[in-house]
C-alpha cells in the first residue's frame, strides 16, 4: 500500500497517517520529520535547509522536493508508506510522480480528507497550549477546556495560541490550501487514484472511512 493524504490543516492527516502506518505497517513519511532527520544527519539538503530552518521561514518547493527524493533514492527506500503533507502543490506532485517512475513505485491511491472551513476555524483557532517546558499540555476551548479558563491544569503556567492558530491565520491558512487543492485533485483523479472520506467524526468512524474509499477505489468490496 502506498498513499498520499490530502486535507486542510487542521483535518487530522498526521492522525490518520499514524493508524494506518500501525495496521498496515506503512512508513509514515512527513515532509517536517524528514527536514529534521535530514539536518541532524548533515545531509546535503539538511545543509540547504538549515538557514531556512533556523530563521522559521518556509523550505522552498525545489528543497522540499530534493528532500523527497533524496529519501526515496536510498537504498532503505520505503516500499510500503503514507505521505502526510506531501505534495502539497502540482509542482511538488509532478516532481513526485517522477520520483515514483524512477524507483518503479505505483501509487495505491490518493486520499482526500474533506472537512469544512467553518469546522477547520473551529478546531485550530480554540487550541490553546502551557508553553512550560516538561508540560506542554493541550486544550481546546470547546472540546477541552481547562478548569480555569486560560490557566493550564497541570501547572498553573498562563495558556499560549501559536500564531499559526490565530483564526485570521487559520483562514488565511484555508485560502492557500484551496487554490493548491483545486489543482491537486484533478491532477491524481485523472490518473484514477483519487479518493474522497469525511474527515469530521470520531478517529475510529473517520479511519474505517478512509479504508472504505480506499476498497473502493480499488475496486474492492
Amino acid at each position: 500500500m502506498r498513499l498520499i493524504l490530502l486535507g486542510p490543516p487542521g483535518c487530522g492527516k498526521g492522525t490518520q497517517a499514524a493508524l494506518l502506518c500501525r495496521r498496515n505497517r506503512l512508513e509514515h513519511i512527513g515532509t517536517g520529520d524528514l527536514l529534521r532527520q535530514a539536518i541532524r544527519e548533515h545531509t546535503a539538503c539538511g545543509e540547504r535547509a538549515r538557514p531556512f530552518v533556523e530563521a522559521g521561514r518556509l523550505v522552498p518547493d525545489d528543497l522540499v522536493n530534493d528532500l523527497i527524493a533524496e529519501r526515496f533514492h536510498r537504498e532503505d527506500r520505503p516500499e510500503r508508506f503514507v505521505m502526510d503533507g506531501y505534495p502539497r502543490t502540482l509542482a511538488q506532485a509532478a516532481s513526485f510522480d517522477q520520483v515514483l517512475r524512477q524507483q518503479f513505485l505505483d501509487l495505491t491511491g490518493v486520499v482526500l480528507l474533506t472537512v469544512s472551513d467553518v469546522e477547520i476555524v473551529r478546531r485550530l483557532s480554540g487550541r490553546w497550549s502551557c508553553p512550560q517546558q516538561g508540560c506542554k499540555a493541550t486544550y481546546h476551548t470547546i472540546s477541552n477546556p481547562p478548569r480555569v479558563e486560560g490557566m493550564c491544569d497541570n501547572c498553573g503556567t498562563l495558556l499560549v495560541q501559536r500564531d499559526d492558530d490565530h483564526e485570521n491565520t487559520v483562514r488565511a491558512r484555508l485560502i492557500v490550501y484551496h487554490k493548491n487543492t483545486e489543482e491537486l485533485v484533478p491532477h491524481y483523479r485523472a490518473q484514477g487514484l483519487l479518493c474522497e472520506a469525511a474527515g469530521e467524526g470520531a478517529i475510529e468512524q473517520v479511519y474505517q472511512g478512509v479504508m472504505k474509499a480506499l476498497n473502493a477505489q480499488a475496486g474492492r468490496p
